[in-house]
C-alpha cells in the first residue's frame, strides 16, 4: 500500500525470505503507486526485491501507463475472468509460469470475483479453463482470489480444494485468522492482508476517510504513514504432489 508498502519490503523482505528458507515469493501490487495500480517503474523496482510474480485486482488500470507495459512483463499477472472479447480489450494474461529459486515449476493464477464488484466473466468456470490448460508437470499452483464477499471467497477455495496448492484471499487488506489447509490439500486464507500503514482505514490517511464518511463529500485518498507492517502468509508445500502441507500468517512491525 503506497511508500510505506514498498519501503517495508525494500528494507525487510530479503531479510524474512532467508529467516523462513523462503524458495518462491509472489506479491499483489494493486496498490503500489500511492494506494492505486502500478507504474512500469514500480514494477521493476518490487521485482528487483526477490518477487518472483505479481498479481494485481481491481484498481490495475489505474496508472494507463501500465496498459502497454502487460504485454512486456509476463510475471505481471491481471484477473483472468476478463471478458474474453475482443481478445485485446484486457491486456495481459491471468496466468503466469515460471520456476521457483530452486527450480521447483509454478503456475500463479488470478481471478477476481462479483459480489459488490465489477460484473467479470465467472471465476469459477475460468479458472477450470485455465487450470485445464497446465501441464500435469506442473503442481505448485498458487490462485489470487481478490474479492469483496469473504462468502465468495471460501466457496472458490472450497471449490478448486485438491486442484490448486492454495488459494490466497486478497482485496480487504484487513488479514483474516481463518488460515488452514482444506481436507484436499489446498492452503486457503481468506485475506492475507496488505503491507502498509495499520494506523488507518485500510491503508488510508484516517482523518481523510472518516471525514469521508461524515459528509460524503468527494475527497483525495492518500496513504496513510504509521504503524506500518509487513503481511502475508508462508505456506510449505510439497513439490512432488503439489499439496500443501501447512500455511502461516506473517506479520512483521516494521515502524
Amino acid at each position: 500500500m503506497g511508500s510505506p508498502g514498498r519501503s517495508a519490503l525494500h528494507d525487510h523482505l530479503a531479510d524474512q525470505a532467508r529467516y523462513h528458507s523462503i524458495d518462491l515469493i509472489l506479491a499483489n501490487c494493486e496498490n503500489s503507486a500511492a494506494g492505486f495500480g502500478i507504474t512500469p517503474r514500480l514494477a521493476d523496482e518490487l521485482f528487483s526485491l526477490g518477487i518472483a510474480a505479481m498479481t494485481t485486482g481491481n484498481h490495475v488500470w489505474d496508472k494507463k501507463e501500465i496498459l502497454d507495459h502487460f504485454p512486456k512483463e509476463p510475471r505481471l499477472v491481471r484477473a483472468m475472468n476478463y471478458p474474453s472479447w475482443p481478445p485485446e480489450a484486457a491486456p495481459g494474461s491471468g496466468v503466469y509460469r515460471g520456476q521457483s529459486r530452486t527450480g521447483v515449476p509454478f503456475a500463479l493464477m488470478h481471478a477476481q470475483g462479483r459480489v459488490f464488484m465489477s460484473n467479470l466473466d465467472c471465476p469459477f468456470r475460468r479458472m477450470d479453463e485455465e487450470l485445464a490448460k497446465l501441464p500435469e508437470s506442473c503442481k505448485i499452483r498458487i490462485v489470487d482470489f481478490h474479492a469483496e464477499a469473504t462468502s465468495e471467497k471460501q466457496a472458490f477455495g472450497w471449490y478448486l480444494d485438491g486442484r490448486v496448492t492454495a488459494v490466497i484471499g486478497t482485496h480487504t487488506h484487513v488479514p483474516t485468522a481463518d488460515e488452514r489447509v482444506f481436507p484436499g490439500g489446498t492452503a486457503f486464507i481468506t485475506d492475507c492482508g496488505m503491507t502498509g500503514p495499520y494506523a488507518s482505514v485500510i491503508g488510508v490517511d484516517r482523518e481523510i476517510a472518516v471525514k469521508k464518511f461524515l459528509n460524503q463529500m468527494p475527497v483525495r485518498y492518500v496513504p496513510a504513514k504509521e504503524d506500518v507492517r509487513l503481511c502475508g502468509v508462508i505456506i510449505d508445500a510439497s513439490e512432488e504432489t503439489g499439496r500443501a502441507i501447512s500455511i502461516s500468517r506473517l506479520e512483521l512491525r516494521v515502524s
